[in-house]
This record gives C-alpha cells, structure tokens and sequence, in this order.
C-alpha cells in the first residue's frame, strides 16, 4: 500500500519539483559563467549527466530507500545473534525459598508484599503497553517516511536543494540504526534482570525489576533522539 501510494501520489508531485531544480540548476549554469558569455559545450554535457543522474535516483527511491533498511536489518541480525540473555525471570526454582521468606513474615508486612505486588503489577502492565507503542509507532514512522521519500530524492541534484535530500538521506539510516539501539536496549535489560535474585528481601527484587523495566522504557523512547543525533538529523 506504501509503495503504491508513493508511486501514484508522491512520484508525479516529486517529477515537478525535480522540473523546477534542474531548469533552476541550467538557469543557474548559464548565468554564473560570466553572464552566459563563456558557454563551454562540457558545461551541457554535465547538466544532462546530473539530469540523469537526479531521474534516476527519483525512478529507483523505492529501491535505494529498502536498501538502506537491509542495511539496518542486517545489523540487527548480527546483534541478535551477539546478544544473549532473556528478558524473562525464572522463578520456578526460587518457589520454596520464597515461602519460607514469606512464612517469616507477619499479617501486615505481608499485606504490604500484596499491595506492592499489585503496584508493580499494574505498572508493568502499562510500561508493556507503551513498549508495544513505542515498537509499533516506529514502524509507523518508517511507512510514513518511506511515502513520501520521492520528493526529497527529487532535491539532491541541486547543490541548495540538496540539503533537504540529504538531510533525509540521514533520516533513513536514523530509522533503520534505531532498531539496532532497542535491541542493545533490550540487551541491556536482560543482563539486568538477570541480577535479580528473588532469595533475599522480595520487596527490593520486585522494585528492582520494576525499576528496570522504567529504564528500559525511558531508553526506548530515547533511541530515535539518539539515533537522529548520532546521524546529525534534524
């Protein structure tokens, strides 16, 4: 649907705006040579290679821009099979040490471990929401940038223009490296949790891993920042 859109709505609007930078890029050929009185055939024969070049580029925006996110896919393989560690806690092992803990406990510290085991609870319900959010309006940003790619690809053969291809061009290695980042996130998050130890004091484990999992949603929602910094796209 992304690509149909970007070639039947984006591509025609992107053929004028490359139309006007290459007659603003010949206009401003002519006229930097001394005002069109030192006209060399070579000046022609660039004009029509970087013509050439910019319909390319806009004809082929589609392949040029899945390439880069191959690019990032790539990484994001690599990293998967470099990163180890789960993000789950087992506690199947840690059952019987923690009912003897809790056996030690009077009526009201336990009522305290309940209502703190419902706090957690109820918090991590709403980090996993805004994780998937957070997952899901990435992949939304990439199909929303993605359709519109002709028109800035239509601005790099022109030295002024240009910027804003080229500032796009960032933007693309920005959304694909960001993944990259969550995944060293995430990563992260698992060497954490597994320094969580369930047999000591079940109140600093359960706000440890919730402290945790709020790290891990903050630095989430950093990546793209980061990302966009690291690329100097703005």
């Amino acid at each position: 649907m992304v690509r149909n859109l970007s070639n039947t709505v984006i591509v025609p609007i992107a053929g004028i705006i490359i139309t006007m930078v290459l007659c603003y890029e010949l206009i401003s050929m002519l006229t930097e040579r001394n005002n069109m009185h030192e006209i060399d055939t070579w000046m022609f024969f660039k004009y029509f290679f970087k013509m050439w070049i910019a319909v390319y580029i806009v004809s082929n925006t589609w392949t040029i821009t899945m390439a880069v996110f191959d690019v990032g896919q790539s990484v994001v393989n690599s990293a998967a099979g470099a990163i180890s560690g789960s993000t789950t806690i087992d506690i199947s092992s840690m059952i019987a040490t923690i009912d003897t803990t809790m056996e030690t406990m009077g009526i009201g510290e336990l009522f305290v471990l309940v209502m703190e085991t419902f706090i957690v609870s109820f918090c991590m319900k709403i980090m996993s929401i805004l994780i998937t959010v957070i997952l899901y309006g990435r992949m939304i940003e990439i199909y929303l940038y993605t359709s519109v790619a002709p028109i800035p690809f239509a601005t790099m053969s022109n030295r002024e223009w240009g910027q804003i291809g080229t500032n796009y061009f960032r933007g693309l290695f920005a959304l694909a490296f960001q993944a990259f980042l969550m995944m060293v996130c995430v990563g992260i998050y698992a060497a954490l949790v597994a320094s969580v130890s369930l047999t000591g004091n079940i109140h600093s484990s359960l706000f440890g891993v919730a402290a945790y999992t709020v790290i891990l949603c903050f630095s989430l929602m950093r990546t793209g920042t980061l990302s966009r910094s690291i690329f100097n796209a703005h």
